[in-house]
């Protein structure tokens, strides 16, 4: 393992969330639309992702956003491809900010089968891999999904994340594992019985290594207390689905020892029409309340 020790530290014990900054292609006109910036202001697809950096970037670079109060940020391959200030994107989130890096690696989702959307294969991860670990980079995230609670949906979509979690770990990182169940699934509290089940059964398979946990906010509180206390996860982060941050804020302060990784949610009052002291008030707001809801 090359696991940075001092950014593993700050992750297990730490206060604060992950800021998931990783929209990409195709989530990424929807993003820039909530920031203001329609699709007339760009007529490429490198012109879209310019922006779009842009606008990662004023996060990044605002006085609110420090290792104070965020213990990391999830980004997306071009963003990790990237400079701010001259300095590659992970250097800067670190030795700039304290914050430590993560990178999106998945591809997008399969079509449904078995009431799951499992990852689309994703060609070159593992150059991907080391491309990330040269640009200091911690760990990964990778995102599939569970739309209803049915059993052989749910074990195959956490063998997957499993599978690829090993690799991750083999090549020196910490992988995020995310299935993400629907907040508008019609038997929500039922899949997340399955997945927690399973869950459990694969960490237990795992050697001395940890990983991490990315999983919706849960119908009952507190339904996630042992994998935050299992001895083979590094940390238990919570999505917010969906939910109006205010209302996953609420939900997530319910659930003890879990931290949010928020990505609408963190973003859903800022505009570039904002000045720059408009910007960094109304971020200040988002991050204080989403810290809050953190330290429970």
């Amino acid at each position: 393992m090359i696991v940075n020790e001092q950014q593993a530290e700050k992750v297990r014990k730490g206060d604060g969330f992950i800021a998931a900054l990783d929209q990409s292609g195709g989530s990424t006109p929807k993003a820039l639309a909530l920031y203001g910036v329609d699709e007339s202001a760009y007529s490429s697809e490198d012109e879209m992702f310019d922006l779009m950096h842009a606008m990662r970037t004023r996060i990044i670079k605002s006085p609110s956003f420090s290792g104070d109060r965020i213990l990391g940020a999830i980004l997306f391959e071009m963003t990790m491809d990237r400079q701010i200030d001259g300095k590659e994107t992970a250097a800067y989130l670190w030795e700039d900010k304290g914050v430590v890096p993560f990178l999106k690696v998945d591809k997008g989702l399969a079509d449904e089968a078995d009431g799951v959307q499992l990852m689309k294969p994703i060609p070159g991860l593992d150059d991907l891999l080391r491309r990330a670990v040269d640009k200091g980079v911690f760990g990964t995230k990778m995102r599939s999904v569970v739309a209803t609670a049915n059993r052989a949906g749910v074990e195959a979509i956490v063998a997957q994340q499993f599978e690829l979690a090993r690799q991750i770990l083999d090549a020196g990182l910490v992988p995020i594992v995310e299935p993400e169940v629907l907040i508008t699934s019609p038997t929500k509290a039922e899949a997340e019985s399955m997945l927690k089940a399973a869950i459990l059964e694969h960490l237990d398979r795992l050697g001395d290594e940890e990983v991490m946990l990315k999983l919706t906010l849960p119908s009952e509180d507190d339904f996630y207390r042992d994998l935050v206390e299992h001895p083979k996860v590094l940390r238990v982060v919570a999505l917010s689905g969906g939910y109006p941050r205010d209302e996953a804020n609420e939900i997530l302060a319910r659930n003890h020892g879990v931290i949010a990784s928020f990505s609408r949610a963190l973003t859903e009052n800022l505009s570039a029409k904002q000045s720059d002291e408009e910007f960094d008030a109304a971020l200040a707001g988002t991050i204080g309340g989403i810290y809050e809801a953190s330290l429970t």
